[in-house]
């Protein structure tokens, strides 16, 4: 099946946020990058990425810090060729100081479907081992796993 790429329907928009989803558990910084444009501009907090390569070399720094990482993502909203989404996701430091760090990004795309711009929010929460709700093996989140709705995050 092929990705889905713009105008975007309710379905197609679920569908592409669910692979991104995937993309990202797969902790795979250089098969996550194919999925945007090789010029592609991102504002990840306060970073500027541009580029595949940029997002190779900041995908690695991320989950090389940020271990045990497992993500959940909604959407929230779409029209033609942007949408919009909500996630969470789980992790912890060499530490082991455990936070959910929750975001919203707005993402745009080109007519083959790769994203060109990703402009993301986050904030961390520290929070206790004992509070984690992503329980699943590392990769991509069971079908039968909650939403984040589902969770109530």
């Amino acid at each position: 099946m092929a990705a889905p790429v713009p105008p975007f329907t309710l379905e197609s928009a679920t569908q592409k946020v669910r692979l991104a989803e995937d993309g990202w558990n797969s902790r795979d910084p250089a098969r996550v990058s194919l999925v945007y444009t090789p010029d592609s501009e991102w504002r990840n907090r306060a970073e500027f990425v541009h580029g595949r390569a940029q997002i190779v070399e900041f995908l690695t720094r991320k989950w090389a810090k940020e271990l045990d990482y497992r993500l959940i993502k909604e959407l929230w909203a779409f029209t033609g060729d942007r949408i919009a989404v909500r996630f969470a996701y789980e992790w912890h430091d060499d530490s082991n100081n455990w936070y959910r760090s929750y975001g919203n990004e707005n993402w745009e795309f080109g007519d083959d479907g790769l994203m060109h711009h990703r402009y993301a929010c986050i904030n961390d929460m520290p929070m206790k081992e004992a509070d984690r709700k992503f329980h699943w093996p590392l990769g991509r989140r069971p079908d039968d796993h909650p939403s984040l709705s589902d969770l109530g995050l």
